[in-house]
């Protein structure tokens, strides 16, 4: 089986390089130093879980060079999407399927705009970084991947991933019932962790342990959660129960990527997420104060990242 990996940061460079490792034809799409790297030393992917380097990793910066593939993993920064759509689509042909493992939820909307059944549902769990050109680096969290069609229907191009993916060592596969419930639990939770650590500027583990960062933590999840029953996303009813006992059992020191960025001055997906809650909340009519304050506070930042 044939994959093209669009997007080759901490996600895409992961799951891409187990696939490679595996045996799996593999071509990464990168650019800039990271793909002179790749293309040099191949693709070095440090992880809890055991440490390997790809080897003669096949990358380039043309899609067109590529052509069709039969799976798309698409990992790019939400933001990045619109611009790439065009670049996508070269790998892209009658059977292909596209799996994304982006951050947010609007991105699925963009792309199923764009090629319709191509695409699953999909998301992933796992805390890995670019660290440096063809370096990736996963630092916390057992990999999840989660996917599936759409309409929840079963499909025989599932299982095939399916069968892929859970014949490699360390990465957990789940295909629920319910994708859209499984993408908005990620979004509700992501959108709290990204935005909470950023504004406070600390890891999980601090800002849970603290009154009153852990009440505003709480009261994202729950802005959140309004949404997506407002939707009529069938979410679990003690579902920010839940997902606090998942804030209290995640490792000491963990950051969310969205975090990173903004800490570090580099453009981030605070539109994609922040930003999201809030649109979708005043389109469905839900109060999203939390979001709103973390927006502002974090947007002076976003600018200057952006406009340097």
């Amino acid at each position: 089986m044939k994959f093209g990996v669009f997007g080759t940061g901490g996600v895409g460079g992961y799951f891409g390089g187990m696939l490679a490792q595996a045996g799996y034809d593999v071509t990464f799409i990168a650019r800039g130093e990271h793909l002179a790297k790749i293309t040099e030393s191949g693709l070095r992917v440090d992880s809890i879980g055991g440490d390997f380097v790809v080897k003669s990793a096949k990358a380039t910066d043309s899609p067109q060079s590529v052509g069709v593939v039969d799976c798309v993993i698409v990992a790019t920064k939400s933001w990045q999407l619109k611009e790439s759509i065009e670049q996508l689509s070269h790998l892209v042909g009658e059977r292909t399927m596209i799996l994304p493992l982006l951050n947010g939820i609007e991105h699925i909307d963009l792309l199923v705009n764009s090629f319709g059944n191509h695409v699953l549902g999909g998301m992933c769990r796992i805390s890995s970084f670019l660290v440096a050109p063809g370096h990736i680096t996963h630092v916390a969290v057992k990999p999840v991947i989660v996917f599936g069609e759409l309409d929840n229907q079963t499909s025989e191009r599932v299982q095939t991933l399916r069968d892929i993916f859970s014949s490699m060592d360390g990465i957990v596969v789940e295909t629920p019932e319910d994708i859209q419930v499984a993408m908005w639990e990620k979004f509700i939770f992501i959108c709290a962790t990204s935005g909470v650590g950023a504004v406070t500027r600390q890891t999980f583990d601090v800002f849970r342990s603290i009154s009153e960062t852990r009440a505003m933590f709480r009261s994202a999840l729950a802005e959140t959660t309004n949404i997506g029953r407002a939707k009529e996303i069938a979410l679990a009813d003690d579902l920010v129960d839940t997902l606090m006992k998942r804030m209290d059992n995640t490792p000491v020191g963990m950051v969310a990527s969205m975090q990173k960025d903004i800490i570090e001055g580099r453009p981030s997906e605070l539109e994609a997420q922040t930003g999201a809650v809030i649109r979708l909340g005043r389109e469905m009519g839900i109060p999203t104060p939390t979001h709103e304050f973390i927006y502002a506070s974090l947007l002076p930042m976003e600018i200057r990242a952006r406009n340097k």
